[in-house]
């Protein structure tokens, strides 16, 4: 039987890109510092990389999903130069007030249970990586290992998040740390037990 696969499910903006409030051309794309580089690290070890994000901006009417869609293609033919293209894009575009209830709109998990199954992942070995709470809601319900995007001088809002969310300020800390727990995983190193998150709920990693 063919092994599952594992996967790094990401959030969109503010997380791989600047939050500039809907975000549907390249003109509006602006990369965090790190994000293209820490994408192709993920890809060369192996990982799959699946966004999922809230796009309510097409239930306000603000853009439609060819514009999406285009703009996920443009993003793509940026990362191709480094071999770290997503590999699939999941999105929400409704809005519960406007659109009504839906199963995909995050902190619920639709998108990363339906991502998993069209790309047989296992969730467990998978982590979900977001700079809202709702992000890591998500990736608990679904049964993946979560990071928190957070700067450590801002305001620490653990509202119902679990107590193993792992805090780091952006993506590239956010995957020095995960392959960091894979090298210890390969390596079997007994000696540490494994690396410990530089910051979790209740410990935080001072500003420089």
């Amino acid at each position: 039987m063919q092994k599952k696969r594992r996967a790094v499910f990401l959030d969109r903006d503010g997380t791989l890109n600047v939050d500039t409030g809907y975000a549907h051309t390249p003109e509006q794309w602006h990369w965090l510092p790190g994000v293209p580089e820490a994408l192709a690290r993920f890809r060369a070890q192996g990982w799959l990389l699946l966004v999922v994000s809230n796009q309510s901006g097409i239930a306000r009417g603000f853009f439609d999903e060819a514009a999406l869609h285009s703009l996920q293609a443009w993003v793509n033919t940026q990362l191709a130069p480094l071999n770290a293209e997503v590999d699939a894009w999941y999105h929400c575009p409704h809005l519960p007030e406007i659109s009504g209830p839906c199963a995909c709109r995050k902190p619920r998990a639709g998108m990363l249970v339906r991502a998993a199954r069209e790309w047989d992942v296992d969730l467990q070995a998978s982590w979900m990586i977001g700079d809202r709470p709702r992000d890591i809601m998500a990736g608990h319900a679904a049964g993946c290992r979560n990071v928190l995007l957070q700067a450590a001088d801002a305001p620490h809002n653990d509202c119902a998040l679990p107590a193993s969310t792992c805090i780091l300020p952006g993506l590239p800390e956010a995957c020095e740390y995960i392959l960091g727990l894979e090298r210890n995983a390969i390596e079997n190193d007994s000696r540490s037990g494994g690396r410990a998150c530089p910051a979790s709920l209740g410990e935080r990693t001072p500003a420089p």
